[in-house]
């Protein structure tokens, strides 16, 4: 599948397919997440979404780094359509970035397409070498209780602060 440059804004293009349609990208590519209309716009509510199986690349000795992605968010006019979100991640699977970028990219991309009022991205990164790395990033809109909730969870962030814990329903 060739890369795609644009989304039609009222076209969900990913969720329709079924399971044997689905065309899944090797390389990272942000064109693969759409979105759709809040319904509830002038409602405030945390979606979280959890990722159990992103991988990407080491960019320095090309081996595959795991991790479990927490995104949660407070939408605005705009939500993350979930199908497509699961083809961006797996289009890093590929990708050879550091942990931190992965995670700066996952952020920046879902804040252009969304423009949410807050959202933060957390990468749990297996260890390797005996260490693990916990990035962690966020954005908020410009009003002034998400600029102050964004720089609270920053500075009071430690690992699995914000993150979800299912492995008491599994």
């Amino acid at each position: 599948m060739s890369k795609k440059t644009s989304r039609s804004k009222n076209s969900l293009e990913n969720l329709g397919l079924g399971t044997t349609n689905t065309i899944y990208e090797t390389t990272y590519n942000p064109a693969l997440l759409e979105s759709f209309d809040n319904k509830n716009p002038g409602k405030e509510a945390f979606t979280s979404f959890l990722c159990t199986e992103f991988t990407s690349l080491c960019p320095k000795t090309n081996q595959p780094d795991f991790a479990r992605i927490t995104i949660n968010y407070i939408a605005c006019n705009k939500m993350i359509e979930s199908k497509s979100l699961k083809l961006y991640l797996f289009s890093f699977r590929n990708h050879g970035d550091f942990h931190e970028d992965c995670i700066q990219k996952i952020c920046d991309d879902l804040s252009k397409l969304i423009r949410p009022h807050f959202l933060e991205v957390i990468g749990e990164f297996t260890p390797r070498g005996g260490i693990a790395i916990y990035p962690y990033s966020g954005h908020s809109s410009a009003k002034k209780k998400y600029k102050d909730l964004k720089e609270k969870r920053l500075f009071e962030y430690s690992p699995g602060k914000y993150t979800a814990d299912y492995s008491k329903i599994y």
